[in-house]
C-alpha cells in the first residue's frame, strides 16, 4: 500500500454548514498537494461534496441524536480516496454502491449516479450504528 501524502478530515453533525467545512478541508487538501491534476481536483471534490450532501439531506437519525457527518479524505500516489460516514443514522434503501442513472422520471437517486460517474469506486458498508462510503478515484501524481 502507498503512503499517503496528504489527509484531511471533519467530523460534526449533519448541518448544511458541514458541507461548508467540508469545502474548506478540501481547499486545505489541494494547498497540502499542490501536485494533483486540477481535473482530478475538480471530479473528485465535486464526488466527495455530493456524497457528504446526500448524508445532510438524506439521513435519517437512528436514535434521538443527530447524525453526524465524518469525512476523512486523503491523497496517495495512486489514488484519490474519501471516506464519507453517517454516524447514528438508519441504513438507507438505496447505497448507490452499484447506481445506474435513474431513468427520466425518477425522483431520487442522480446525485449517487453522479459519483459512480466521477470516481473509479464506490464502495459502502455498514458498521456499529455507521453507513459508510469510501470512494476512490484512480490517479497517476507526479
Amino acid at each position: 500500500m502507498t503512503s499517503v501524502l496528504a489527509r484531511r478530515s471533519f467530523r460534526d453533525r449533519a448541518t448544511p454548514e458541514a458541507i461548508d467545512a467540508v469545502h474548506g478541508e478540501l481547499d486545505g487538501l489541494w494547498e497540502d498537494a499542490p501536485f494533483v491534476p486540477e481535473m482530478d481536483r475538480m471530479t473528485f471534490a465535486t464526488a466527495v461534496i455530493e456524497a457528504a450532501s446526500n448524508v445532510v439531506q438524506h439521513a435519517v437519525p437512528e436514535t434521538a441524536a443527530p447524525v453526524e457527518l465524518g469525512v476523512d479524505i486523503c491523497v496517495r500516489q495512486t489514488s484519490l480516496k474519501a471516506q464519507i460516514s453517517a454516524f447514528g443514522a438508519v441504513q438507507p434503501e438505496f447505497t448507490g454502491a452499484d447506481a445506474g442513472m435513474p431513468c427520466e422520471d425518477a425522483e431520487s437517486g442522480r446525485g449517487l449516479a453522479l459519483i459512480r460517474a466521477l470516481v473509479s469506486t464506490v464502495t459502502f458498508t455498514r458498521q456499529d450504528g455507521t453507513n459508510i462510503w469510501v470512494l476512490s478515484r484512480d490517479a497517476t501524481l507526479p
